[in-house]
C-alpha cells in the first residue's frame, strides 16, 4: 500500500505547513544578565505556542554555526515567504539602536535595520504578527505596517534607548488568563499588549522613575500606532487625526492560545466572523455622525449573523 503511506505522508506535511509559525529572534544580550531574561522571556513564548499548537522555531538561542543570525533569520523569512501563507507570528528579543535615522535590532554578527525585516517581509502573504521588544523600536512601525499585520513596538520613538522591559511582561501576558479583558476565555495579542503596556507603566511609577519606554501597537496600515493610553477596555477610544480606522481590531482576533469555541470555528467561518467584526468596528466611529435609526438599521443584520454564525459552530460542535 505505498499510495497510501505518501497520501498519509503529503497529508501530515500539509498540515504541518498550515500550521501558525512563532518565531522568536533573540538578539545580543550584551551581557550575561540580559541574556538570561531574554532566554527566560523566549522560554514562556515557545511554552505558550506549544500549548496553543503553534510551531515554534528560535533564532539565537544556539550556536550559529557557518551563518550569522542575520543571515539565518533572512533565510528563514525568505522561505517562509516563499512556500507558506500561514499565519506568523515574528518576536524580535534583545536589544535596538537609533543613529537619528536608522532604527535596528541588534544580533550576533551584523544588526538588521527596520527597512531590511520590511523588505524581507515584504512578499510575505499571509497573516502576519511583528512584535518588536527592544528598546529604539518606534521606527519598526513606520517600516513594517501593511494592510492584514499586527506591529508592536516596545517604545514610542527610535529615541527612546535605555532597556525596555515591555518583552518581559508581554512574554508573561501572552499565555496569562487574567488579560482576558472581554471574557472570552482566551488572550489576544491586543490584550496582551494592554497588559504588558499597564504593568510597564506601574513598574516606572512604583520605582519613582520617568518612564523611558512607551509602547505602540499598529493594526490598521497606517503607519502611526497607538498607544494603550487611547483604549478603554478592548476599544480605542481615540483615533488618528488622518480619519484611518483604529487600531486593535486585528490584533483582538490574533489569539496564541485559542479558547475551545474558537478552536471549533471552521477556517470559513472563522474568516467571516473576523470580517463581521471588522465591519462592526468600523461602524462603531460613525454614529455620531448617523441617525440613531440608521445606525442600528446598519448594525442589525451584522449582529445577526454573528449571532447565527456563533450558534451554528456550537450546533456543527454538539453534533455526533
Amino acid at each position: 500500500m505505498p499510495w497510501l503511506i505518501l497520501t498519509l505522508s503529503l497529508c501530515l506535511a500539509s498540515a504541518a505547513a498550515d500550521r501558525p509559525f512563532v518565531l522568536v529572534v533573540v538578539g545580543a544580550p550584551g551581557s550575561d544578565e540580559y541574556g538570561k531574561q531574554f532566554q527566560e522571556w523566549a522560554g514562556r513564548w515557545q511554552e505558550a505556542a506549544g500549548q496553543g499548537g503553534f510551531e515554534f522555531a528560535a533564532v539565537g538561542l544556539d550556536e550559529a554555526g557557518h551563518l550569522d543570525d542575520r543571515e539565518r533569520l533572512r533565510q528563514r523569512l525568505t522561505e517562509e515567504a516563499a512556500n507558506s501563507r500561514r499565519e506568523l507570528w515574528l518576536v524580535l528579543i534583545g536589544h535596538g539602536t537609533f543613529d537619528g535615522r536608522t532604527a535596528k535590532f541588534n544580533l550576533r554578527g551584523p544588526d538588521v535595520s527596520a527597512g531590511e525585516l520590511a523588505e524581507w517581509l515584504g512578499r510575505f502573504a499571509g497573516p502576519l504578527a511583528v512584535v518588536n521588544c527592544a528598546s529604539a523600536s518606534g521606527p519598526f512601525i513606520n517600516a513594517l505596517s501593511a494592510p492584514n499585520r499586527v506591529v508592536i513596538a516596545a517604545t514610542k520613538s527610535g529615541h527612546e534607548q535605555n532597556f525596555a522591559r515591555f518583552g518581559d511582561y508581554l512574554s508573561a501576558a501572552i499565555g496569562d488568563p487574567s488579560a482576558d479583558l472581554d471574557k472570552d476565555h482566551q488572550t489576544s495579542l491586543l490584550e496582551a499588549f494592554l497588559l504588558a503596556a499597564a504593568r510597564v507603566e506601574e513598574f516606572y511609577a512604583d520605582a519613582g522613575r520617568l518612564a523611558t519606554e512607551h509602547a505602540l501597537i499598529d493594526d490598521n496600515g497606517d503607519q502611526l500606532g497607538t498607544p494603550a493610553a487611547w483604549f478603554e477596555g478592548v476599544r480605542a477610544v481615540k483615533v488618528a487625526k488622518n480619519g484611518a480606522n483604529p487600531d486593535g481590531v486585528l490584533a483582538g482576533q490574533r489569539h496564541l492560545l485559542p479558547s475551545s469555541h474558537e478552536r471549533r470555528l471552521t477556517a470559513e467561518a472563522h474568516s467571516r466572523r473576523d470580517a463581521l467584526e471588522r465591519e462592526i468596528a468600523q461602524l462603531r466611529p460613525r454614529k455620531g455622525q448617523l441617525s440613531e435609526d440608521e445606525y442600528y438599521r446598519l448594525l442589525e443584520p451584522l449582529i445577526v449573523e454573528l449571532s447565527k454564525l456563533y450558534e451554528e459552530s456550537n450546533e456543527d460542535a454538539a453534533s455526533p
